[in-house]
């Protein structure tokens, strides 16, 4: 690990490697771009000003060959799955990056960067008219991923997107157009562009020629990250990335994810089935990113758990009339809190240790609560740190039911079973907060059925009804 400083100004440049839109993305893409997100908002909550560019991958061999089966263009075939992956990220509360990218948008500009290559002699064209980088100009080659290719078979190339992992020979900068596949015409002749190539022409485009911070999965480092720092740094002479983030990859029950297995999930599957996001966003965050994460369902029900404990204390806060004054004790929990939660982001985004901190509090403020010796003063400092740990985990407000909703929505439109007894009704806050007032109402008029009918429609639609000495809390289930 190595301090972290912007380049020029107070403005981190940044670049995150995104989707390949051929499909639903799954949890473990997923994991990736929740730490992404959790790196770009403590970013900005450090201070920071950011130019985050995200690229979405439109053009690959599965692509290419998906929508040929499909009979549609390359357009037609990714704008769903783009759209699916936008929509996701709304679900995970991701931050859109200032810039989102397509591949699709900048082939000229990928075509201009090879033929550069080509003119200093590192890029060379084939007979069927495909570009390849020739590794041999470039020395440093394996230094981000720590491999030793000294004893590589030099002009080598492999002609396919999808790399064996030890694969360390030559690789595809322009793609030939092979009979029926889609390609575009360009400056090098008709094709199309490399898996590598985009990131490297997309950051330097609008990021410039050296990078604050590249990040993407573990499984990118090499070959993906370690080609483009090639290509990069062979064009311009200048480092590419001056830090780089991976993110594990995650386990799933304590095995690899695999379609296989049985245990290969989409958002939208774990949706489906009735899982909250905020679940899934919190579990996702609860393991520091250079970490592997074992995601299980009881780990989702747990993360339920916690989830509803933060909000509950909330509410409570928010809705609690307490005794003039301020309790030092309270003050001493609050304070400690945001100085732990923000050492532990400053450690290398540990999670772990920012959530434990926040959780540290609530249960001191609560037993405190639950004493009598809470004060109204205190409330203003309590609710500051749990907004301070908001800003980067996204988890308190309680817009599950929305999205919920969205996805049964969609399951429906597709006709894929959703899981039983699964509410689904999206009733929203403004709903749930008018039956409350009817209620009220029918109490104080002494209806008690009309009040008794109303506490069982909530129940029905997944909301649980307290009574307190405060007032009416209210909670989804």
């Amino acid at each position: 690990m190595e301090e972290f400083t912007p380049a020029v100004d107070n403005t981190v440049r940044m670049y995150a490697c995104g989707p390949t839109v051929y499909d639903y993305g799954h949890i473990g893409n997923f994991r990736t771009f929740v730490a992404v997100d959790i790196l770009r908002r403590f970013l900005l909550q450090s201070g920071h000003k950011l130019q985050h560019v995200m690229n979405i991958t439109d053009v690959d061999d599965k692509i290419i060959r998906n929508a040929a089966r499909d009979k549609k263009t390359v357009q037609e075939y990714t704008r769903k799955y783009e759209d699916a992956f936008l929509e996701d990220m709304g679900s995970l509360n991701l931050e859109r990056p200032e810039q989102l990218v397509r591949a699709t948008e900048h082939i000229q500009q990928m075509a201009e960067f090879i033929a550069a290559l080509e003119k200093k002699g590192i890029a060379y064209r084939t007979e069927d008219g495909s570009y390849y980088f020739r590794i041999a100009k470039f020395p440093e080659y394996g230094k981000l991923s720590k491999k030793d290719f000294a004893g590589m078979e030099v002009g080598a190339r492999v002609d396919v997107d999808e790399y064996e992992k030890d694969n360390a020979r030559d690789f595809a900068l322009w793609k030939a157009p092979k009979e029926g596949e889609a390609f575009w015409e360009s400056p090098i002749g008709p094709g199309r562009p490399g898996w590598h190539i985009e990131c490297s022409v997309m950051a330097m485009k609008y990021l410039g020629e050296s990078l604050d911070l590249h990040a993407g999965g573990e499984d990118l480092t090499f070959p993906h990250h370690e080609n483009e720092i090639a290509q990069s740094e062979s064009l311009t002479g200048k480092t590419f990335a001056r830090h780089w983030m991976h993110v594990r990859f995650l386990l799933v029950e304590g095995e690899k994810m695999s379609k296989s297995l049985g245990n290969f999930y989409t958002l939208r599957d774990l949706l489906v089935k009735g899982h909250k996001a905020s679940s899934i966003r919190f579990l996702l965050t609860s393991v520091p990113y250079r970490k592997q994460l074992n995601f299980t369902f009881a780990g989702l029900e747990q993360g339920a758990k916690s989830v509803d404990r933060l909000r509950t204390f909330d509410a409570r806060m928010r809705m609690t009339q307490l005794p003039a004054g301020t309790n030092p004790m309270a003050q001493e929990a609050a304070a400690k809190a945001k100085q732990e939660m923000r050492a532990g982001l400053e450690d290398d985004l540990n999670t772990a240790r920012a959530s434990a901190a926040i959780f540290d509090m609530v249960r001191e403020a609560n037993t405190l609560a639950d004493r009598g010796e809470l004060r109204e003063g205190d409330k203003a400092s309590l609710l500051e740190a749990l907004q301070q740990f908001d800003e980067i985990f996204a988890v308190i407000k309680d817009d599950d039911a929305e999205k919920m909703k969205s996805a049964m929505e969609w399951a429906r439109a597709h006709g894929i079973a959703t899981a039983p007894g699964t509410a689904g009704s999206g009733i929203s806050d403004e709903e749930v907060n008018q039956l409350i007032e009817e209620r009220n109402a029918a109490k104080k008029a002494r209806d008690f059925a009309r009040s008794d009918a109303i506490r069982k429609q909530l129940a029905d639609a997944g909301i649980l009804v307290e009574d307190t000495k405060d007032g009416i809390r209210w909670k989804r289930k």
